[in-house]
């Protein structure tokens, strides 16, 4: 615990220096017209300054309980002192966390780590999708039948996760192209796609308990360095892989009185189909219900409607504690959650992961 604590406060003093002598264009930016291409962008792109892979799903161990799970890799450049041969400067840090949301704790079940790139304990590969920290790592493998394979491991105390993801769709572009653009400052942007549909299968262990599942899951890959507007307090975000077999992506940018001020989101039908790439005034997010963390303090909306063009649909999560306190590695505190989703009628049209940043404090990166 005491190492875990001196290293989130030199990894926090790392990043402090950082956004206090780094000018931003040191970093690459990121703009319309980059041509995203596979599997060449899975891997990591370490002169942006921040990069993610996120892994959110559903699983069904072999009673059929449910069972949500995130798995997320986070690499970011602090650009401290790059100049120095040293291999002791932290050109890249890198941070992971972990949860599984299991209705039987009635809560999440969590772990998260740090470190500095380097020395063979952690590292992000620019030339495929291979990160890791320590025994933690998520990599892309071949299927089968060719395609691409994600395996996770996963080994926490008391939590360990050995899942292989078989892509069964192609990789859905966000934005134009895969530009997606934050705010109407065009500045403001990532490249980000997602890999929607997963068949997902392996072994989650939980305390003393094992357990075989399979499920579905998503993947979504983002890196920028400039990604949220000076007015943004946080946002919400769900991706949903949709029951006739699309997959929907909404997201909305607070500011700090709690109004949206930009949205975005994409909608792919089908796999062949294309894709219909929303504008902000399609996308409209309506609070139903909120829940008070017993731990923070801090107050989510955990129930949605979320209107998307013409569709409106409702969103209610697994279980209401899926707050994620990852102040020992990101310094953030958030809610990200399995949520089932409903259209108008209360016909359930597919599950996917909600995430609420931005209640308790300004996010920052």
């Amino acid at each position: 615990m005491v190492r875990d604590v001196l290293c989130a406060m030199v990894l926090s003093l790392a990043l402090a220096v950082s956004a206090a002598g780094h000018a931003a264009d040191d970093y690459p930016a990121v703009v319309p017209g980059y041509r995203i291409e596979f599997p060449r962008d899975e891997g990591s792109h370490p002169d942006f300054r921040t990069e993610w892979w996120y892994v959110t799903g559903w699983l069904e161990d072999e009673s059929g309980a449910p069972l949500g799970f995130q798995v997320t890799f986070f690499r970011t450049r602090p650009g401290v002192a790059e100049s120095n041969p040293s291999r002791f400067v932290p050109r890249q840090l890198l941070f992971a966390h972990v949860a599984v949301s299991d209705p039987r704790a009635g809560k999440l079940v969590r772990d998260e780590r740090s470190a500095r790139a380097g020395f063979g304990l952690a590292e992000a590969s620019a030339a495929t999708l291979d990160v890791a920290i320590d025994d933690w790592s998520l990599r892309r493998s071949s299927a089968r039948d060719g395609g691409a394979q994600y395996d996770v491991a996963i080994k926490a105390d008391g939590l360990a996760l050995q899942l292989t993801l078989v892509a069964t769709q192609p990789p859905l572009l966000q934005g134009k192209q895969g530009f997606s653009q934050k705010s109407i400052d065009v500045q403001a942007a990532s490249y980000y796609y997602s890999v929607p549909h997963l068949r997902a299968g392996g072994e989650v262990s939980i305390g003393k308990h094992r357990y075989k599942v399979r499920g579905t899951a998503w993947l979504d890959h983002e890196w920028s360095s400039a990604m949220l507007d000076a007015r943004a307090q946080g946002w919400d975000w769900v991706g949903l892989n949709l029951d006739a077999g699309g997959a929907l992506m909404a997201s909305r940018f607070r500011d700090v009185q709690g109004k949206s001020f930009w949205a975005i989101g994409t909608q792919r039908p089908a796999p062949a189909d294309a894709a219909t790439v929303f504008t902000p005034s399609d996308i409209e997010w309506t609070e139903l219900r909120r829940w008070r963390s017993p731990r923070t303090g801090v107050e989510y909306p955990v129930e949605w409607k979320v209107r998307v063009a013409d569709r409106t649909l409702l969103l209610r999560p697994l279980i209401d504690d899926q707050e994620n306190d990852a102040r020992a590695s990101t310094g953030t505190i958030y809610w990200e959650g399995a949520v089932r989703a409903y259209d108008e009628s209360g016909n359930a049209v597919g599950r996917g992961y909600l995430e609420l940043t931005g209640y308790g404090a300004r996010l920052q990166f």
